[in-house]
């Protein structure tokens, strides 16, 4: 009984020891893209600069370092070069990854919600705490005759 649980736990460390870590998949050796002109690349870093990368949770698509982003970077401005506008280009990724690829969430349907939840919060607690302000008032009478002595408790 001990040998086999030596035996598990040996065989625990050694699948330890060479499993690999889990970690997003990082480019490290991609070339560079090679823009037309200077305004190609000014147009593609600011389109960059607005999507998400699908994988990391929050860099952009311009900042992540992931396989997946280096894929979408090349799409991007494979996009841009068959002549699909910004507008176009982020309906395309919408449709495709969500609107979690985009850095700010249209505001139509459900994403309204997102925009004006808290201030649709605000306004309702502000309407709870008045009312329940003015009720204790109204509960609560103000009254001028004084109590007797002998009624009175310390």
């Amino acid at each position: 009984m001990m040998q086999s649980l030596l035996v598990m736990l040996c065989l625990c460390a050694g699948l330890g020891v060479m499993s690999p870590k889990a970690s997003a998949q990082t480019d490290t050796n991609a070339a560079p893209l090679i823009f037309r002109d200077a305004h190609e690349e000014s147009r593609f870093h600011a389109l960059s600069s607005e999507l998400r990368c699908v994988m990391c949770q929050n860099q952009s698509l311009a900042d992540s370092n992931a396989v997946i982003a280096r894929d979408l970077r090349v799409e991007v401005l494979g996009l841009m070069r068959k002549g699909m506008t910004d507008a176009e280009i982020k309906t395309f990724l919408v449709q495709r990854y969500g609107e979690f690829v985009l850095y700010k969430p249209r505001m139509a349907g459900m994403n309204m919600l997102l925009w004006f939840g808290p201030l649709l919060l605000a306004v309702g607690g502000a309407v709870v705490l008045f009312g329940f302000v003015r009720k204790r008032k109204t509960v609560v009478p103000h009254s001028d005759a004084r109590v007797p002595e002998e009624e009175e408790e310390w």
